[in-house]
């Protein structure tokens, strides 16, 4: 599958001040990515298209992302579901000004068990299978303990049907900013109110 070309270090005057990382099967055309984009104008929003359902690959690739940012200033960055996942890691290998979870999949291992074996297609059109090599390829990028003074907030739908809410807080609760709502679903209900905390964010830089 081929993937638009990443923006490089001569392109960092035209980047974000935020960077939106997808989930699993979505893509940078996404209905979130679309509403932050709008929602959060004039400030840019940059949604990198990237292989989320490859772990290793997808480190890699938005790794190169980061990297060509050069480091300043520090992007504030929003991952959701699988994004949160790839952005938590990625916070602890470059400098953010804030890291943003959407209904983070904290442990995927654990969570991508249930759909194993199970056909998947993305919104690039690439199908492909979870399997165990996939799922266990997950493990290396978590943190077990996040408190290590990075900033984040939290943001969690009690109603997520995919993922246990309680896992995410349970990791951040002596750490994190914890926004938690009642209701709502996985594909996250109240990115409303999360973009009015996103827009203070952006405003106090």
């Amino acid at each position: 599958m081929a993937y638009p070309t990443l923006p490089t270090i001569s392109d960092r005057k035209q980047l974000a001040m935020l960077i939106y990382l997808h989930g699993i099967n979505s893509s940078s055309q996404s209905q979130k990515a679309e509403v932050l984009r709008e929602r959060l104008a004039p400030s840019r929003v940059l949604v990198p298209s990237y292989p989320a359902h490859r772990p290793d690959a997808a480190i890699a690739r938005l790794s190169d992302l980061f990297e060509g940012l050069g480091g300043e200033p520090p992007p504030i960055v929003v991952g959701s579901s699988m994004g949160g996942f790839y952005a938590q890691y990625l916070a602890r290998r470059f400098t953010f000004a804030h890291l943003f979870l959407i209904n983070p999949a904290l442990t995927p291992w654990d969570l991508l068990r249930d759909v194993e074996g199970v056909p998947q297609t993305t919104a690039y059109g690439e199908t492909y299978f979870i399997d165990r090599d996939l799922i266990e390829s997950t493990r290396k990028y978590g943190i077990a303990t996040p408190c290590d003074g990075i900033p984040t907030t939290l943001f969690l739908d009690q109603g997520d049907e995919v993922i246990d809410f309680r896992i995410a807080e349970s990791l951040y609760r002596d750490c994190g900013r914890l926004l938690i709502f009642g209701g709502g679903d996985h594909s996250f209900q109240h990115l409303e109110e999360a973009i009015a905390v996103i827009r203070e964010e952006i405003e106090r830089d």
